[in-house]
């Protein structure tokens, strides 16, 4: 497979065979990245704007990273699963860039909004993970609560103008993630975006790269 290279692949899913773009890091041993997009139902795929954003960040930091279609999204088969099934394709994604890249020194996940939930899911799932990145999460529309105890560190990232999620849902999950010990969840706002960070790109991308560089030097 060409090393820094955007490839499209197809990853063998629970529902048939699932679309991703990925690129392998030219560096040994290096991180990997999966990175999971917003609700299906409501146009979210893997080009979505915030998650070529985040899967470029990560591949800047030569990082080896795969975003993926969920099931009957673009050119994978299937159909919408309310979230387990995706789950499922989350699951079989990371299984599949971990056996590319067996030799990788950290797993990441991230999500964009609904990604996001997909991805917190999975990281209660899989051990392996050592630090995520949730963008505009809502857990005023999901339950949050099975993050207790959140097992490893991570960022939390939302607009302080999100139309869709009240700040004081935001500013509960902080509170009750904070009260672990030995984990820190970063919760970081951008001042005027909104649930899709529109205009706001860069004021993300640049927290992304600043969280991304910090942890990946911890290791």
């Amino acid at each position: 497979m060409d090393k820094n290279k955007i490839v499209e692949i197809f990853i063998p899913g629970p529902a048939g065979r699932l679309e991703a773009k990925y690129i392998k890091s030219k560096k040994n041993t290096s991180p990997i990245a999966l990175i999971l997009h917003p609700h299906p139902q409501y146009g979210g795929t893997m080009n979505n704007k915030i998650v070529v954003e985040t899967f470029n960040k990560f591949m800047e930091n030569d990082f080896s990273v795969c975003r993926v279609n969920f099931r009957g999204v673009g050119k994978s088969d299937g159909e919408f699963d309310n979230g387990q099934g995706e789950l499922a394709d989350a699951a079989a994604a990371l299984d599949w860039l971990e056996k590319e890249n067996f030799d990788n020194s950290q797993c990441w996940i991230s999500g964009f909004s609904f990604g996001s939930l997909i991805a917190m899911q999975l990281l209660m799932r899989r051990p392996e993970i050592n630090r995520f990145v949730a963008i505009s999460p809502q857990p005023n529309v999901y339950d949050f609560s099975f993050l207790s105890p959140c097992p490893t560190s991570g960022l939390m990232v939302y607009g302080k103008k999100d139309e869709l999620v009240p700040l004081e849902t935001i500013n509960e999950l902080d509170k009750r993630l904070s009260m672990q010990k030995g984990i820190k969840v970063e919760f970081l706002s951008v001042k005027d975006a909104n649930h899709f960070f529109a205009k706001n790109e860069d004021n993300l991308c640049k927290i992304l790269d600043d969280y991304i560089k910090k942890e990946t030097a911890l290791f």
